[in-house]
Parts: C-alpha cells; structure tokens; sequence
C-alpha cells in the first residue's frame, strides 16, 4: 500500500508542477477540469447519437447504447456513493503543497467520481458502437488526467473509478439483456411519443 501511495504522490507532484506557469495551458487545463465542459459534451453526445443512425436498425443500436450508458452512470454514481461512506481519503491538495486550478472539494478522494461516471458512460457506450465510445473514452481519460494534473485525485483513485465504472456498466448490460423485453418496450414507448 506504501508503494502505490509513494507512486500517487510522484505523479500527481510531477504532472502538478506545470500548473501555474504558462498562462494558456492554464486556462485550457481549467475549462478541461471544470464540472462542465467534460459533463456537458458527453451529454450533447449522447443526445446527438440517440437520434443518430442511418437506419432505424443503427438508431436502435445507439439507443439501447446510450440507454445502457444513462443506467451504467447512475448506479456508478451510487456506487462511489455507499464506498465513501465507509473510506474517506484526503485529497492531495489538502496532503501536499499543490498548485490547485480547481476549487478544493471536500468530499473522498477515492474513487473519483468523474472517473467512474465517465468511464461507466463510455464503456456502455463501447458496447454498441466502438467508434463512439472510443470519443467517450478520450473524454473520460482527459477529464481523469486533467483532475490529477489539477491537484484535486490522485491516479489510484481515477483508476479506482474507472474500474468502477466499466464494471458496472458491463452489470447493467448483462442486467438489461435480463429484463428483456422491458428495454425493448421503453424504447417503443419513446419512439411513440416521438421522443426517439
């Protein structure tokens, strides 16, 4: 545990003493690590693929993927929940002298959060389309790096996520396949009331 922790420290140390001296990839590193940018495209990119397609047999594939992906956030954002009821860990910020560009958060460090609900969206996003959730995969290891660049997780704890994330996903999907026809029929129901 003492090596991962010392490997924690090294990274987020090195990648952090770049912040803070060039003006611009500050203000880039700031929009990237934001609660918004990354949030706000992954959801305009679902929204864009939902009613993507060049057929209703490919606009069916990327519903149920970004029904899958929807699913897979939540319980992720769940998960991280109950898990930092029972672990809290400081951020480095708070550990180390940091150069933070983000503003300090106070709940666990581990696991991240943006990690898990990212990577939980991309990875059910993958299993429709690769070439769709490759975007959402770069998306998702950005916004990791940009918060360990940033100060605020160390990459033990965007792994951890990440982890997270793509294991639940792949849950909800085996989940889904279960409750057919229920997806089948929401999708339907969607497509009745022209909202698919």
């Amino acid at each position: 545990m003492e090596a991962l922790q010392s490997i924690d420290k090294e990274i987020v140390l090195w990648l952090n003493q770049w912040a803070g001296r060039y003006a611009l990839l500050d203000k880039v590193e700031r929009l990237i690590v934001s609660d918004y940018f990354i949030p706000v495209l992954a959801a305009l990119f679902l929204v864009f693929v939902w009613f993507a397609g060049r057929d209703a047999r490919q606009r069916d594939a990327h519903q149920r993927a970004v029904l899958r992906a929807l699913i897979a956030v939540g319980f992720a954002n769940l998960t991280v929940l109950i898990l930092n009821q029972h672990y809290f860990r400081e951020r480095p910020f708070v550990e180390y002298e940091l150069t933070l560009l983000f503003y300090p958060p106070t709940d666990s460090s581990f696991p991240a959060n943006p990690a898990a609900v990212t990577f939980a969206m991309a990875s059910g996003m993958w299993q429709g389309s690769r070439k769709l959730g490759a975007f959402l995969y770069g998306l998702a290891a950005l916004w990791g790096l940009s918060r360990i660049y940033a100060g605020v997780f160390y990459p033990s704890d965007v792994v951890a996520g990440a982890l997270i994330g793509v294991a639940i996903s792949y849950l909800v999907a085996v989940g889904l396949r279960l409750i057919e026809p229920l997806p089948t029929l929401v999708l339907r129901g969607a497509r009745t009331l022209h909202l698919a």
